[in-house]
């Protein structure tokens, strides 16, 4: 069953590029104690996922901080090598964070995988936005298959 509004996040790790390569990030550090919006995509360099749903989170960062998020995270079942060169490409740095779930146990964790093998992708995450609250989920906008209608930044700011 997919996470719903009130459930605390199941423990993980997240793979980030850090200055002296790939490390690991918990989900208690990244965000215990903090209002985050974390946003998956089926795959880095994708076309919508490239197009729109990044590139929104990214123009919306300031407007999202002063609503009091203190993190916007962008997940995505991609390697950590993928997920740094997608964000330096978009010009990420100090707006949204990139969180590698290389082998997608995260997405399952959250019950929000997506298989995409007939179309040569494998299992991936479904599109999706949380509003985290010190790991508890507060709102939650899960998209139908590949769809890409109430996860974007100006939704997700909207309803803040």
């Amino acid at each position: 069953m997919a996470i719903q509004v009130g459930d605390t996040l199941p423990a993980g790790r997240f793979t980030v590029m850090n200055a002296d390569g790939p490390g690991s990030d918990s989900i208690d550090d990244l965000f215990g104690g903090k209002k985050v919006v974390l946003f998956s995509v089926p795959g880095a360099f994708t076309p919508t996922c490239s197009k729109e749903h990044l590139p929104g989170y990214i123009e919306q960062s300031g407007a999202l901080k002063a609503k009091g998020v203190d993190l916007i995270a962008c997940m995505a079942v991609n390697d950590v090598f993928v997920m740094d060169a997608w964000g330096q490409q978009n010009a990420a740095e100090g707006k949204v964070a990139m969180l590698a779930d290389g082998s997608g146990a995260y997405s399952k964790a959250l019950g929000l995988e997506l298989d995409l093998s007939d179309r040569g992708l494998g299992v991936r995450s479904s599109r999706f936005a949380l509003v985290i609250e010190d790991k508890v989920v507060t709102q939650a906008f899960l998209e139908e298959g590949g769809a890409f209608e109430v996860s974007s930044a100006e939704n997700v700011l909207a309803n803040l």
